[in-house]
């Protein structure tokens, strides 16, 4: 366990601290920075997640893809609790949580705003920062890859009737911008960039590809926390502003992340999955496609709405829900194992 695994509480406290500090003594800094979008994609957090999940990219030989057919039973655990478990789950925590568990404290013409927002983050799983946290837990790169691509072709079939169905709206607009732009610059262009730096360091010699790869591990970490102080720093004012109504906001999706993941998780342990496809299969259910989802929000309800709140709430727990599964998967892995 390295020092960042060791440490991991410290380092993701410390994060949010400073990010929210930063938000606050420079908001001009970070509002400026925030606004870098296109499509709600925001571009220094995507250069980010380019320095975090190339060199994991980097790592696939594509020519065994094709061996990735072996664990099916991963992928069809993946695609269950994507689709058939976690949007449906979410509206049940959602009407359990905000309508009746926690109804008397929140605005009352706002409940099933919220509770929208919660079933659009849950219905878009993630993609690229699933890189990132199979990486964190030895995860198999191929596997991740192609689960993630197998993902976004289901998701760009079903996320509107899915929405649809749970939301009660017949016609939902999906913000088609930033769901193609997003798999684009997440998977399409990394994989491309990847590819080609593996070609070339391959070229030169395998031990100049192993040494460059162990140098770049610390910048996956780095940019990690980096993407933290910056989600924090973006959002630092609502949580100084409405701080009760995001906590209560963030109970039923700490409790979708957990849940999904560990369904998952167990699923392909039963399933007789190794460690390194079970890590990515529970991750990606776990994690949300968060700009698909606040894009979406803002779309149907508006900037200022509960479901757009929502959604950004969901941004905030992200990584830090994201990184404690990280950290139960690694240190379940000898009890995981045994069951092999």
């Amino acid at each position: 366990m390295n020092n960042f695994e060791r440490y991991l509480t410290v380092w993701v406290t410390l994060c949010i601290g400073v990010g929210i500090v930063l938000g606050q003594l420079l908001p001009a800094v970070f509002q400026a920075i925030g606004r870098m979008t296109i499509g709600e994609v925001n571009l220094p957090v995507g250069v980010l997640i380019w320095v975090m999940i190339v060199p994991m990219l980097v790592k696939i030989d594509f020519s065994t893809l094709h061996q990735v057919g072996k664990h099916w039973r991963g992928i069809g655990i993946t695609l269950f609790v994507n689709w058939a478990i976690k949007p449906f789950s979410m509206a049940f925590l959602g009407w359990l949580f905000v309508r009746q568990v926690f109804a008397p404290v929140l605005p009352e013409d706002q409940i099933e705003s919220y509770i929208a927002g919660l079933i659009l983050l849950a219905a878009a799983p993630c993609t690229a920062m699933v890189f990132v946290w199979s990486r964190l837990t030895r995860g198999d790169p191929a596997f991740t890859l192609t689960q993630i691509a197998l993902n976004d072709v289901i998701m760009i079939l079903a996320f509107a009737p899915i929405v649809g169905l749970l939301l009660g709206i017949s016609a939902i607009t999906v913000p088609w911008l930033t769901l193609l732009l997003s798999v684009v610059l997440y998977i399409v262009v990394p994989v491309v960039l990847a590819q080609l730096w593996r070609r070339y360091l391959l070229a030169r010699r395998r031990d100049v590809f192993q040494r460059v790869m162990q140098k770049t591990e610390p910048w996956a970490t780095g940019a990690l926390l980096l993407t933290l102080v910056l989600l924090f720093a973006f959002q630092g004012e609502q949580i100084i502003r409405q701080p009760v109504v995001i906590a209560i906001l963030a109970v039923p999706i700490l409790v979708q992340v957990f849940f999904s993941s560990t369904l998952a998780y167990v699923l392909n342990r039963q399933a007789g999955e190794a460690h390194a496809i079970a890590c990515p299969s529970a991750l990606i259910g776990a994690s949300n496609f968060f700009e698909l989802a606040v894009a979406t929000a803002i779309g149907l309800f508006g900037l200022h709405s509960g479901a757009a709140l929502a959604t950004v709430v969901g941004v905030l727990v992200e990584v830090p829900a994201m990184l404690l599964v990280v950290y139960a998967v690694n240190r379940s892995r000898p009890w995981y194992e045994r069951a092999r």
